[in-house]
């Protein structure tokens, strides 16, 4: 079995999840994914990761061996984003 790219990894969370942004950065086992998504609203950590865990199905057992990632909602990315420019 060929190994994913991040190209494919952003492609299968951006299928089951709708993302206002979404950056995907990996080796082809072990990626980081910084995904924004309204469908975070108001959720937990842990069910925010539950919900990019389902986007990507029987894949994330199958197909990827690590993802680590930063779940925000569009008004927490507005934030973050904002301290980041300010370099704080």
């Amino acid at each position: 079995m060929t190994l994913p790219t991040p190209e494919q990894v952003r492609t299968w969370i951006a299928e089951g999840l709708d993302c206002q942004h979404l950056e995907v950065e990996g080796d082809g086992q072990h990626f980081q994914a910084l995904i924004v998504s309204a469908a975070f609203d108001g959720l937990p950590l842990v069910r925010r990761q539950q919900k990019v865990y389902a986007a990507l199905g029987e894949r994330m057992r199958a197909q990827i061996h690590a993802l680590s990632m930063k779940t925000l909602t569009p008004a927490e990315w507005a934030e973050w984003a904002g301290r980041s420019s300010r370099g704080g």
